[in-house]
């Protein structure tokens, strides 16, 4: 059953890893697929059209604001119409924050937080000019890609983890204001292995394929893809939520919340804040650990300084 026949869907950063693995079964769904990357586009292209489905390249940039407007406008010309986009592209420039840099900071946040708000930008744009010419919403999704890097505060990742938890936000905030015109928006946070882990060592080894090749691979990348197809596909009614997926478990993030708090008819003291906090903190102590940690010296900051990350 092809669930998404005839469906234009634009996936970004296409060109291998999850973006591959979500345009290769957009395409055996039956979508027709603009396979956005930098490199590799081309490739993928070529594997979808092989196998009978329809696809086309696009190279320019998510973060250049006039090249996110020619990957939507790609979808239009070449197919006729947009029914979903996915924003998957992204990079990696790992540093702990001592160590990184004013470009490993710019680099992470244009391409993913502000490559996500051009490409969503411009198909937004077009649905609703599309709802105000049919007078009537279209039935159009956008599939947003965040982290447990951000989500879940990864450490040495302080551009990426701050990019994705900004994505998640900003997807929450565009699915209210995009549902007037029809527009779904969701988020994924995916764990799967993919060239942006292999490069370290400690992910190569954590998310290393099973010795037993007839073994369920938890980290394949094509793990994944069904839920982003599913995000995308008439079939799913939802919107606004941050979904984790890993091998074969799919999850529902909750966002930030008050889980505890002091509260009294006038202005708090230095000294009181002292105390109470203290046992505010303490209440919310659980087997897991407590809701915030004492900031104490790192017992192996003299290694961190002569080996930065």
């Amino acid at each position: 059953m092809q669930h998404l026949k005839d469906r234009v869907v634009i996936v970004t950063g296409a060109g291998g890893g999850l973006g591959r693995e979500h345009a290769l079964l957009f395409a055996r769904e039956g979508a027709k697929v603009v396979v956005n990357d930098l490199g590799g586009a081309s490739a993928v292209v070529d594997e979808i059209r092989a196998s009978g489905g329809e696809a086309v390249a696009n190279t320019d940039s998510v973060a250049d604001w006039a090249g996110a407007e020619r990957i939507v406008r790609t979808a239009v010309e070449e197919f006729g119409d947009l029914h979903a986009l996915v924003n998957n592209a992204g990079i990696l420039r790992d540093r702990m924050l001592v160590s990184m840099t004013e470009s490993d900071w710019d680099s992470v946040i244009t391409v993913h937080l502000k490559g996500t708000f051009a490409c969503t930008r411009h198909a937004a744009g077009y649905w609703r000019q599309k709802a105000k010419e049919t007078g009537g919403p279209v039935e159009a999704a956008i599939v947003c890609t965040s982290s447990g890097s951000g989500l879940l505060n990864g450490v040495a990742q302080s551009n990426y983890g701050a990019a994705k938890a900004g994505i998640a936000a900003f997807a929450q905030i565009a699915a209210k204001e995009l549902s007037r015109y029809g527009v779904r928006v969701n988020t994924i946070a995916p764990v799967a292995r993919t060239p942006m882990t292999a490069p370290t060592e400690e992910f190569a080894e954590m998310f290393r394929p099973p010795a037993d090749a007839d073994a369920f691979d938890v980290f394949d990348a094509a793990n994944v893809s069904p839920l982003v197809v599913y995000l995308a596909s008439t079939l799913c009614p939802y919107t606004g939520g941050v979904w984790q997926v890993m091998g074969g478990e799919v999850g529902l993030f909750e966002g930030w919340q008050v889980v505890a708090s002091l509260q009294r008819e006038s202005r708090w003291s230095v000294e009181e804040l002292r105390k109470e906090i203290a046992g505010l903190v303490g209440a919310r102590a659980s087997a897991e650990g407590k809701l915030l940690s004492e900031a104490k010296p790192f017992a192996g900051w003299e290694a961190t300084l002569r080996e930065p990350r």
